[in-house]
């Protein structure tokens, strides 16, 4: 009986370990995916990973519970999934099942699915962040701590912005175009570009729409572009009983089909029912682009590609989306030219 597990495991640790175990005990062979490196850099940005995917390739495989590694080039492990077919499926209990990729897949296979508690107090993140501090506490400081703390409102925020554009231009340009040229096929053929987004998010989203639909620097054909809404008022005829963690889903399930394309959008990227308006555009066969910031990771393990602004801030990041927007709509622009 095959169980498949995935992740980047860049810096194993006890809870890596325990996992890992536990996924084993479930069967009897334990196969581990694992993202490329390429792969983690668009997931968890420029810095990582710490070890390259050969060396923790591996160290997984000095472990006695796995029993083979495969590494996959994309940022989901959907397509090994489907090569492997798994009897059991496993993700860390930081997984909702109905978050998991190939779950589905899995099941109507006759598997199962597994969401494992996890360890608490391991976390690779974790142990890179206090290595950071460390370095910090020694005075070698990030260029965002440069600033002078009594530097005015106005100063920071344009040193912060600035600070952020210089790393989008320096590090997200290849991801732009991938997104940009996703919209344009899109569109091309014909199909929905849905966008979704929460609280400040929301408005991005309006935004982004009103641009493909009515962008005023060319005159062209309006684009279909609908922004997804939590007004509940709107959704009555979607659904007789509310859940705001489905709402966004169900916009999806009514709205979407196969070849449409969601853009999500979540500054944190733990957005619950952005994360299931993503589930349900994949099962309908649609293209996502996720638009989060840089602790968005989960947001961006679940797209075909994602924009990963260099920021904490919520303000930078969503000056950062509007920015990249109205690049995707001059790409659109000039694709129909």
């Amino acid at each position: 009986m095959t169980v498949f597990t995935n992740g980047c495991f860049d810096i194993l640790h006890a809870g890596h370990v325990d996992l890992l175990n536990r996924a084993k005990a479930l069967g009897t062979k334990l196969v581990v995916g694992i993202n490329s490196d390429e792969s983690v850099r668009k997931i968890k940005g420029p810095d990582r990973p710490v070890q390259d995917q050969e060396a923790r390739k591996a160290v997984l495989l000095g472990l006695k519970a796995v029993d083979e590694v495969v590494i996959f080039d994309e940022l989901t492990p959907e397509r090994i999934i489907r090569e492997i077919m798994p009897d059991v499926l496993v993700k860390g209990g930081d997984w909702k099942p109905d978050e998991i990729i190939g779950a589905d897949f899995v099941i109507a296979n006759g598997g199962q699915v597994h969401s494992l508690p996890l360890v608490e107090g391991f976390s690779s993140s974790k142990i890179i962040e206090k290595s950071r501090k460390t370095n910090w506490s020694a005075g070698i400081l990030p260029a965002s701590e440069t600033v002078e703390r009594s530097a005015t409102v106005i100063d920071r925020s344009l040193n912060e912005h600035r600070e952020v554009f210089e790393r989008v231009i320096a590090e997200l340009k290849p991801t732009i175009a991938e997104c940009g040229q996703i919209l344009v096929d899109t569109v091309k053929s014909g199909k929905k570009v849905l966008i979704c987004g929460n609280g400040g998010s929301a408005a991005d989203a309006q935004h982004i729409a009103a641009e493909f639909v009515g962008r005023y620097e060319t005159e062209r054909v309006a684009l279909p572009a609908i922004a997804l809404t939590t007004d509940t008022s709107a959704l009555t005829a979607l659904a007789n009983d509310y859940d705001f963690e489905r709402i966004f889903a169900r916009q999806v399930d009514a709205l979407a089909a196969e070849g449409d394309c969601l853009i999500a959008i979540s500054t944190s990227g733990n957005s619950r029912n952005v994360i299931a308006a993503v589930m349900a555009a994949r099962n309908r066969g649609c293209r996502v682009i996720g638009m989060t910031g840089a602790a968005g990771k989960k947001l961006a393990s679940l797209t075909d590609a994602c924009i990963l602004v260099p920021s904490e801030r919520t303000a930078r990041i969503q000056e950062a989306h509007i920015t990249i927007a109205h690049i995707w709509c001059e790409m659109v622009d000039e694709a129909f030219v």
